[in-house]
């Protein structure tokens, strides 16, 4: 099978059902008559910009990444909105919760802003720990951040 019949079907295989390992993926493709090798599959994930994001359960999935074509501002404001539980603000740093595995997607459209109140940027499952070279710069991005964190209480030091 051609390689772009083959992604055509991993993406059908992804929005169709919860695929969270290549293991899976391979199980589907084989349904379907399809062998691949664990090598083939990873190269499909990393041309077909293959992410994992968490399900309404918590449960990370793949999906398949597509461009998204807004003002990358705009991108992590409407993130925040949607991922950021709360913000901290400790001298230098900023700590940001997200909802469970959404902290290194977060952290990734920090650091795609090149702003240069930050540093960098620190990321896992759940957290983004945004570090500023001063106290001054880590409020500037404290205060353009926490009015977009739906919390019942957000916090600064």
């Amino acid at each position: 099978m051609k390689k772009e019949k083959r992604h055509a079907l991993i993406s059908q295989i992804i929005n169709e059902n919860s695929i969270t390992t290549q293991d899976q993926l391979l199980f589907f493709l084989e349904k379907y008559g399809i062998k691949v090798t664990q090598a083939t599959i990873s190269r499909d994930i990393r041309d077909m910009h293959i992410t994992k994001v968490p399900d309404f359960n918590g449960n990370l999935r793949f999906v398949v990444y597509h461009q998204d074509d807004r003002d990358p501002v705009q991108k992590l404001l409407d993130n925040a909105r949607i991922v950021a539980i709360s913000i901290t603000q400790v001298h230098f740093l900023n700590v940001i919760k997200t909802i469970k595995g959404s902290g290194n997607a977060f952290g990734a459209n920090l650091d795609e802003l090149d702003f240069p109140e930050i540093t960098g940027t620190v990321a896992g499952l759940d957290s983004v720990v945004v570090i500023s070279k001063d106290e001054t710069d880590a409020k500037k991005v404290y205060d353009m951040l926490a009015k977009y964190i739906n919390t019942k209480e957000v916090e600064a030091s």
